[in-house]
């Protein structure tokens, strides 16, 4: 896939060829996208969450009143989850949220998320994502120029500093570097913006990857059955045979 190379002031200034492994896959897998993005949705989440358990809840341990003869319930501490100011009953806990997913499915949601964009024309390619100064109108305007309003910017290797000011200002605006290009990025944006160099790290990426990127896996064929072994005939079969 070939794809024109632009400057911010809108000029054309080459082309690239985009590899069909990595952008142009046609059946896009909605499913994989969808387990990916939770995978990296639950692996972010602190789970910090926690509520007080009656061991420490700041309290009195004394009994609240004697054992028999007040006609009521039988209760000990003030503690307990039914009084107010007392601990919770099954509240939540500090845990992980994270969840297990292969290399080789993450590998290829990238793919696929990747291919997404291309197939909607939503790839734009820029020769270099620097600027002199870190001026947020400068950058407003050149990205107008090239229509770009709701995008992932993959800066390269690394993001130019002044790029990454004045682009920090702007809404619906993400900049990331070659390493940090994931799926969830690329899908809540409208239009990925690559430059160069990052097309190059984009291709290096899944090359190190090796097969992992650039064969889809195949589903497990069922294994061969076993013929059963010929029963042994009766002893006594063979004597009435003779």
């Amino acid at each position: 896939m070939k794809v024109d190379v632009i400057k911010l002031d809108g000029k054309k200034s080459g082309s690239v060829d985009l590899p069909d492994e990595i952008f142009g896959i046609d059946e896009i897998r909605a499913d994989i996208l969808q387990r990916c993005v939770t995978w990296q949705l639950a692996k972010r989440r602190s789970g910090a969450h926690k509520i007080q358990v009656r061991n420490e809840v700041s309290f009195t341990g004394k009994k609240m009143y004697r054992q028999k003869g007040t006609g009521g319930a039988r209760h000990g501490s003030r503690r307990a989850a039914q009084f107010v100011g007392g601990a919770k009953a099954h509240g939540p806990v500090v845990r992980s949220h994270e969840v297990g997913l292969p290399k080789k499915v993450r590998v290829l949601a990238l793919r696929h998320a990747l291919s997404s964009k291309a197939k909607a024309g939503a790839v734009v390619v820029l020769e270099s994502a620097t600027l002199e100064s870190p001026k947020t109108a400068a950058l407003r305007a050149g990205f107008a120029k090239i229509g770009v309003t709701n995008a992932l910017v993959n800066a390269g290797p690394e993001v130019d500093a002044a790029f990454g000011l004045a682009a920090r200002n702007i809404p619906n605006v993400d900049v990331l570097p070659n390493a940090g290009l994931n799926v969830y990025d690329v899908l809540r944006r409208e239009t990925l913006v690559l430059t160069k160099a990052a097309v190059e790290g984009v291709v290096a990426r899944f090359a190190k990857n090796g097969a992992a990127a650039a064969v889809e896996p195949e589903p497990a064929k069922p294994a061969p059955k076993r013929r059963a072994a010929p029963k042994a005939k009766a002893a006594g079969a063979e004597g009435d045979a003779a």
